[in-house]
């Protein structure tokens, strides 16, 4: 399984980089099937969050190390370096550009952006 990282340089400067991460086949959930799963994240909290039609958040460094996993919708995110990504229902996110200006998210989508961010610790 592949996700999205948004993280900071030793400078502040926000880059993306891919992550593929390995999953195992487990029993999950006896008596039903083995599933394939990811070692776990350590999470603190898990929030829901809908941003509207339009809405563009200027720059900002993530407020902590959280996952996005983007429910609905469709968004635009810049890093300092200049590149831009899409992202739409389904991408997951890890946050990690604490320090320096940050990114950019902008909603591209005709509807609400819709999303759950697992707060890490």
């Amino acid at each position: 399984m592949r996700y999205t990282r948004i993280y900071a340089d030793e400078n502040g400067e926000s880059h993306f980089g891919d992550v593929d991460i390995p999953l195992q086949s487990v029993a999950f959930a006896p008596p039903a099937a083995p599933l394939d799963v990811s070692a776990p994240f350590a999470a603190q909290r898990a929030l829901l969050a809908s941003m509207p039609v339009g809405w563009d958040g200027g720059w900002h460094p993530a407020p902590c190390r959280q996952l996005c996993f983007l429910l609905s919708g469709e968004l635009e995110v810049e890093v300092g370096d200049g590149k831009v990504r899409k992202l739409a229902t389904g991408d997951v996110v890890l946050l990690e550009d604490l320090s320096g200006r940050g990114h950019v998210t902008r909603v591209t989508s005709p509807q609400a952006v819709r999303c759950a961010f697992v707060q890490l610790t």
